[in-house]
Parts: structure tokens; sequence; C-alpha cells
């Protein structure tokens, strides 16, 4: 089985079985490299604190391309994706002039703050129906809600504003360094006074930590939960957590790791 994805929302990862390819153009038409010529069936694994995952990383290589029919795979050598495969979504870059051929971005859209413990705090644009979901998806711990506008363009340019003094961005190790913390609640409170917020958020993961896990990839052990994109583990007496995102591409066997992994003090008291 390959992981092909990863669900970031309710803890999850999508899983394909491995097919042999055929060179040519691949099933979605947008280049060439190495894919099957048809879809197989994704299988959904749930991350449920308390599951026991097995498996061994093996070799890693291209997770193809999802659609609506089925999994493509692809044997390119480039993980997660080749360049046949690697897509961006362009309104991430967007800062209100459309990058797009033609705006689509008509809905209503919500500002927001959120907080990674212990005192990191982003600036965003969602959606404004999917704003708790989006909130979630990144693992946040607080949010607030600042603003609702009429369409994305709008939004983006109120974003790269207050981007200027705060971010608009919190990479992974940034928030697996929080995951034991919890948000300066007076930090917090002194950025909130200097907005006037519709509504704001506190998230349960459902799970606390006494200490900092170790960074890892891997996909073996007792499951604690799901943060965003992160895995936390518990394997042989020390606690993991793994960027589901760097499990993707690679393809998973029935066993324990056979690793060395680098344990915490506490896996030898």
């Amino acid at each position: 089985m390959q992981v092909v994805g990863y669900d970031s929302l309710d803890g999850g990862l999508y899983l394909a079985p491995g097919e042999e390819t055929t060179v040519g153009e691949n099933a979605t038409g947008d280049g060439f490299g190495a894919a099957t010529a048809d879809p197989t069936e994704i299988e959904y694994l749930s991350l449920d604190a308390g599951d026991e995952l097995t498996y061994r990383l093996d070799s890693r290589h291209c997770a193809g391309t999802i659609a609506d029919e089925g999994h493509y795979g692809c044997e390119n050598d480039d993980a997660p994706y080749c360049e046949y495969h690697r897509s961006t979504w362009v309104c991430a870059r967007c800062k209100g002039t459309c990058l797009k051929d033609e705006m689509d971005c008509f809905d209503d859209h919500a500002i927001y703050l959120a907080a990674f413990a212990p005192d990191v705090f982003k600036v965003g644009v969602t959606k404004e129906w999917r704003l708790d979901t989006r909130l979630r998806e990144q693992g946040a711990d607080r949010a607030a809600h600042l603003r609702t506008v009429e369409n994305g363009r709008i939004a983006r340019e109120l974003e790269s504003e207050l981007a200027r003094e705060l971010t608009d961005r919190v990479r992974v190790p940034t928030k697996q360094a929080g995951l034991h913390l919890r948000v300066d609640a007076e930090k917090w409170a002194s950025l909130l006074a200097e907005f006037d917020p519709f509504d704001t958020f506190e998230f349960d993961y459902g799970f606390s930590l006494d200490s900092r896990p170790m960074g890892e990839t891997m996909a073996a052990g007792r499951v604690v939960g799901t943060k965003g994109r992160l895995l936390v583990l518990d394997n042989a007496g020390t606690t993991y957590a793994v960027d589901m995102r760097d499990l993707v591409g690679y393809e998973l066997r029935e066993g324990d790791s056979d690793r060395n992994l680098q344990s915490s003090l506490g896996a030898f008291e």
C-alpha cells in the first residue's frame, strides 16, 4: 500500500494499492510521466486515539493523482509528487490582485486570527462557511473571527496588511514545538484588544502532553491523537509527532519499524 494523501480535519491517511505503471501521458492529461492507465480504489485509514499502527516505511515515490474515479499511481522518484502531479493552489499566493485568468472567489470570506501555543499568532482568510473547518485543519488552539467581507480579493488585501505586523504562515515544526504547551492567555488577550472580533474559538483535540514530542517520520505505535497535519504516536515509551505530509508517497509494509528511532529520556526511566 502507498500513502497517497492525508486528512488533517478528522485525522486519517488515504492508501492505494501499488500498481504497475505505463509510460506515456498520465491519466489526468497534465503532462508526461509514468502513471497507471486505470484508477484504483482508495482505502481510508482512520487514526483514532488508541489505534495501533504496525507499519514500516518502504520505498518512497510520487503519490500520483486522486480523481473522482479513484487513484492514478506514478512511479517517478520525486516525492511526495513529481513535476507532473505537483500542484499549487494559486489563491494561496494572492495578495489582493487575482492571479487567475478570471476572478471566481465571490463567496463571503472571513478574516481570522489563529493562535498556536504558546504565542504564535497568524492572520488568515477562508470562505466564511468553512471557518471552523479551516481552523481545525491547521491545528489552531484558539482563534478569533475578525471580519466578513464580500469576496476573496478584499479579504486577501486586508490579510496582507495585517501580515505586516503578524504573520500569515506558521510552519509545522513551530506547531510541533508547542504541542505540549498552552496558549499564553495574556498575550492572546492583548492582541484581541486591538480588534473587535465577531466571535472567538477554543479547540480541543482530545489529548494533552506533558513534554514536547520527538519529531519523526514513522507509522508504528499507539495513536495518541491528531492535530491538523500532526499525528502523535507512542512507541516504546517515547512520544513522537509525525507530519502526515511527510508520509505521502511511502509504501507501507506490515510489521514494526526496523529503523533506529531517537528516544526521549522518559523511555529509560
